[in-house]
């Protein structure tokens, strides 16, 4: 697996570089973030760590411009911005992952295999459909009454897990671990903050509502 490493504090890269070598991973470096999206549009990586505070460009810029040309590598932001509106930030970016300096190296390992599998496990070419609403998880299209609907990453994701279990009520913590990995940090309302956003993209201006709020037991997509 080759992994880009994005992080302008030596120490940290190198940290992040020996421990996952250790674990049979190619590590490439950039210190800043012109660098980082040089390498990240040229180089095919399996995974990308980012750092937010980098000179040139900062993460957010980063993930954007990655995002423009490589849709479904894996991104994890690593940073000491910990606010709920830095992670919806991040994730607004294009991000899939967000983890908060200072962080174990096993938290970040589990982090990256969760990563992993879950890029391992899309199955591009599968169409999902609820009534008017269709998405095409290849093509990364969305469409309602015909009309296409655009949506960031994150929202796609969410999206997505949300059709692939049409009908059925999932709990956050089911959406979290789906949509945002293990040891999503269940106390902020980051979960409820996408299911707004896709609510105004999705069913804003329609008389018939697919997504739908369970009290007390979280959410559903309905035909």
């Amino acid at each position: 697996m080759n992994v880009l490493v994005i992080e302008d504090e030596p120490k940290v890269a190198g940290f992040i570089k020996k421990g996952l070598e250790e674990q049979a991973y190619v590590v490439t470096l950039a210190f800043d973030g012109r660098t980082g999206i040089n390498l990240g549009i040229e180089t095919d990586f399996d995974l990308i760590i980012l750092d937010v505070m980098l000179p040139n460009f900062n993460g957010f810029e980063v993930c954007k411009y990655i995002r423009r040309y490589k849709k479904e590598v894996p991104i994890l932001i690593l940073t000491a911005l910990g606010t709920v509106n830095d992670k919806v930030e991040g994730l607004e970016s294009g991000a899939d992952d967000y983890l908060t300096k200072p962080f174990h190296f096993e938290e970040l390992l589990a982090r990256i295999k969760a990563l992993l599998r879950r890029q391992s496990a899309a199955k591009p070419g599968k169409t999902y459909t609820a009534g008017d609403l269709v998405i095409d998880c290849y093509q990364k299209t969305v469409f309602r009454g015909g009309k296409e609907i655009i949506l960031t990453a994150k929202e796609f994701t969410l999206l997505e897990v949300l059709m692939a279990n049409k009908g059925r009520v999932l709990s956050r913590i089911f959406i979290a671990e789906s949509v945002w990995g293990i040891n999503f940090d269940r106390g902020t309302n980051v979960i409820d903050v996408y299911i707004n956003y896709l609510r105004s993209k999705i069913d804003k201006g329609f008389s018939k509502k697919h997504i739908h709020t369970v009290i007390g037991m979280g959410y559903v997509l309905k035909d």
